[in-house]
């Protein structure tokens, strides 16, 4: 344990007046990483907090949370105790075991650093872990990215204090200081794929392979170096990127496999704290070049690609729902999941601005509503001679399919006068005899 204090200040995994949670289960790893913090909290300038969380798998769990309880009163070190169902959540949501609990306990992380209780977790991982996880990962099928195992320091939030820790200055701190701790009785199952890989694989790949986690965490730095260095050539400049979604050229899937891979990587991160695997990644390349516009496919973690003209589109992606309609008159609309749609009446005419449209007011018929599009539409945009579906001018207009529920649209009956931010009617058009206009802004939710 005579290098961690090293080890945090070389990777600046803490700084001064910081609140560290320490993600604390009451087993070996999580009571040696909490005492220890806690032991040189002034000389780092930081404050130490447990975090307990109970995923209400095992029975013996909420005795663990007492262990744990206990041991901060005794060490008088402030805690945060929180009770998870991630057997509600592997069912509701058909993640394994394994994931409905990462995800329960990440949960109760982000909303802690959220609420400000706490500015970073620190996370017990230790030299032996990132041996098992770089291995685990190849036999995932993981690349480079998952090779290079697991960071110091993840989103400025996770901290790893003893990554570079083995098991064996664990156990021997422990000792030294006469720590008691509880035995996780999941740890001895052999179905859950690390347990299989700690308790089985790497005893006898140690005994047939001397220093092999070491090997293997060499092997990793070699990869971080390969990875970073691929890494940095990605270019993400022509992304365009929402809350809810990320449009990739369509041309950035001819680039090198390397490049677009790892892109699709940092795209579904943004969506997903669980990782993507690479079965997937290919899916999606093999989708952008082989597939039809308009086309979709599902991924885990309810992420959607669509197929979008010149772009494939990545995200939480959900079907607009009608809001109803709204006549319209001079003043502001407001749509949800859009923006603000504001029509002012005007005696002098201007040209139009952007994200504007400038109609003759006598020319607009009594009973148009804004709404969404309907089954039957038609629509005589400007210069048209004669109608045609409002599906066929979305088609012309090369608009994406899933933007087109999206997109509100002036109405009577079936008869489109406008379609929001993109064109009018030929019949309200401008001329030199108009007396009265509509001034109608669109302003976007971003």
């Amino acid at each position: 344990m005579e290098n961690v204090l090293e080890f945090i200040k070389q990777n600046n995994l803490i700084k001064p007046r910081e609140i560290i949670g320490v993600a604390c289960s009451g087993g070996r790893d999580s009571i040696c990483l909490l005492h220890y913090l806690n032991s040189v909290k002034a000389e780092l300038d930081c404050e130490v907090v447990a975090v307990n969380v109970d995923h209400g798998i095992r029975p013996n769990s909420a005795m663990d949370t007492e262990f744990v309880m206990d041991f901060c009163k005794q060490h008088h070190i402030r805690s945060y105790k929180f009770k998870g169902e991630a057997l509600k959540v592997s069912k509701e949501e058909k993640l394994t075991i394994e994931q409905a609990a990462r995800k329960v306990r990440y949960g109760v992380f982000e909303t802690l650093v959220k609420k400000g209780l706490v500015d970073k977790i620190a996370l017990a991982h230790h030299f032996n872990d990132q041996a098992e996880t770089i291995l685990l990962n190849i036999i995932r099928g993981a690349g480079l990215n998952g090779a290079k195992g697991m960071e110091p320091m993840r989103d400025n939030i996770y901290i790893r204090p003893l990554l570079n820790t083995p098991r064996e200055e664990i156990m021997a701190y422990l000792d030294e200081n006469n720590l008691e701790y509880v035995e996780d009785e999941t740890n001895q199952d052999n179905t859950y794929s690390r347990n299989y890989l700690r308790n089985i694989i790497m005893p006898a790949l140690r005994k047939q392979f001397k220093g092999v986690e070491r090997n293997l965490v060499n092997f990793a730095r070699i990869c971080k170096q390969d990875d970073d260095f691929i890494s940095s050539q990605i270019d993400e400049s022509n992304l365009i990127e929402t809350k809810d979604y990320v449009k990739v050229p369509l041309t950035y899937f001819y680039k090198d496999k390397a490049l677009i891979n790892r892109l699709l990587m940092r795209v579904f991160a943004k969506f997903s704290k669980q990782d993507i695997m690479g079965k997937h990644i290919n899916m999606v390349r093999q989708f952008a070049l082989e597939s039809e516009n308009g086309n979709m496919i599902n991924l885990p973690f309810k992420i959607k690609v669509l197929k979008e003209y010149d772009f494939i589109t990545i995200g939480n992606i959900k079907k607009k729902e009608g809001f109803g309609s709204y006549s319209f008159k001079s003043g502001k609309v407001n749509i949800d999941d859009y923006g603000t749609i504001r029509s002012t009446a005007s005696k002098v005419k201007t040209e139009p601005k952007m994200h504007q449209h400038i109609i003759d007011a006598d020319k607009l018929p009594e009973g148009a509503c804004w709404r969404f599009r309907q089954e039957g539409d038609t629509f005589a945009p400007l210069g048209l001679n004669g109608t045609k579906k409002l599906k066929e001018y979305f088609i012309d207009k090369k608009i994406p399919q899933r933007m087109r529920d999206e997109i509100p649209v002036l109405a009577v009956g079936n008869k489109i006068l406008i379609v929001a931010d993109v064109e009018i009617a030929d019949e309200l058009k401008v001329t030199d005899s108009t007396q009265r206009f509509y001034k109608i802004n669109y302003e976007k939710d971003i």
